[in-house]
């Protein structure tokens, strides 16, 4: 089950935990990985480690430009195209919105969602053509939940899922299904920094009583991603321990 040979897979966000986790599994089940992200010398060693069929693009995804030109590059790795689209790239500019100032509500939109949108308009056509393609988003709980401080980050979260069901119904016809991942606390270096009575106030709020592990949310992209899941589409899927039940 699951076996993903022959296809090639773009990660973008792919120097994080998260990322890094779900390129890991990808290519453990035979997919080609194309590792994009702004840490250059983590998508070096993520290649090294991987060994074949993986291959490291460093792109900023603020720049347009840049865009453009990671969809070219990843012509010149797989002259059949992208087969599966995992859009994981994100930040935080955390705010007030009564403090918020414009840059930090424009940069949390164009990397969390427009980036998005232009990679997976510069990369469908090829899925159309071939009448089979997995566009997966990592969105967040934030974005069905609100969360205080995160009215940039939740309106961008919340606007991938509206994106996705759309997407899906456009192009359901070619074989191609479009789906979102909804995690919740995951372990990664920014949980590294709660102090004791922040993570024991956190672990309170999550049902199973635990955080949940970036390979947690890469066995989900497995499934999206398979032929497994061909009957799956415009559905979010969430990962968060029962933190929020949908």
């Amino acid at each position: 089950m699951f076996n993903l040979d022959g296809k090639t897979a773009l990660i973008t966000g792919a120097s994080g935990g998260i990322g890094s986790a779900i390129a890991r599994a990808l290519h453990s089940q035979g997919a080609e990985v194309i590792l994009s992200g702004t840490r250059q010398g983590s998508l070096d060693e993520l290649a090294h480690e991987l060994s074949d069929r993986a291959h490291p693009i460093a792109a900023d995804l603020s720049d347009k430009s840049s865009i453009d030109l990671l969809i070219k590059q990843t012509g010149d790795i797989s002259t059949d195209g992208v087969d599966i689209v995992i859009n994981n790239a994100g930040i935080v500019r955390d705010n007030l919105l009564v403090r918020m100032k414009d840059e930090e509500w424009n940069q949390v939109l164009d990397i969390n969602l427009f980036a998005g949108y232009k990679l997976i308009q510069g990369l469908m056509r090829g899925m159309m053509k071939r009448r089979w393609g997995r566009i997966i988003g990592i969105s967040s709980v934030v974005g069905t939940t609100g969360n205080p401080g995160q009215a940039n980050y939740a309106a961008a979260k919340a606007g991938m899922i509206g994106f996705s069901k759309a997407l899906a119904q456009e192009v359901a016809t070619r074989g191609i299904t479009v789906n979102v991942i909804a995690p919740g606390m995951i372990q990664t270096a920014m949980t590294d920094d709660l102090n004791e009575d922040q993570s024991a106030r956190l672990l309170s709020t999550i049902p199973l009583g635990r955080l949940g592990s970036p390979d947690e949310i890469a066995a989900s992209v497995i499934y999206l991603a398979s032929d497994e899941a061909a009957y799956v589409t415009g559905v979010t899927l969430h990962v968060n321990g029962g933190m929020a039940m949908h």
